[in-house]
């Protein structure tokens, strides 16, 4: 019969069987507790943040396999500065500030849920996500530590 995939959006760690989950894999005959449990698992990281989540189902087997994808760059952003919202601009004052070792951290997330090719590029892209939500970075405007990083003065915490 083949595959089928089932998408939803979930909060870190709290999946449960009831919609959207349930109703969809209901139908399939996998045993939606042990889906939701294994979900629980794979996102218990992201408690408070809502995650894609995909559940590839075998419908011969039975058989499934889970992908969990990654919550946007500012909810990680929010989470890792403890705050609600961002300011919208630094102009309007900063909401937070990330260490270096936060953002490189950050970074490290986002392999392989963004476009990005490499730990710069990823941080760079992080930086400009900084920059719109009010965010600085050890204290500096995120455009100027893009600058600092394209000379190569973070080439060591890059790798």
């Amino acid at each position: 019969m083949g595959e089928e995939t089932v998408k939803a959006l979930v909060e870190g760690g709290k999946a449960s069987a009831g919609p959207p989950i349930g109703p969809a894999l209901g139908s399939l005959g996998v045993n939606v507790g042990r889906i939701v449990s294994e979900i629980n698992e794979l996102t218990a990281d992201y408690e408070g943040m809502t995650i894609p989540v995909k559940i590839k189902v075998d419908k011969d087997t039975r058989e499934f396999e889970i992908e969990v994808g990654s919550p946007p760059t500012s909810a990680l952003i929010r989470k890792e500065l403890g705050i609600k919202k961002g300011a919208g601009s630094l102009e309007e004052g900063a909401v937070g500030d990330l260490s270096m070792r936060q953002l490189m951290k950050l970074a490290k997330q986002k392999k392989g849920s963004t476009l990005a090719k490499g730990q710069k590029a990823r941080a760079k892209e992080i930086l400009g996500t900084c920059l719109s939500m009010g965010v600085t970075v050890d204290g500096k405007d995120p455009r100027e530590v893009q600058s600092e990083i394209e000379k190569g003065l973070y080439e060591n915490q890059l790798e």
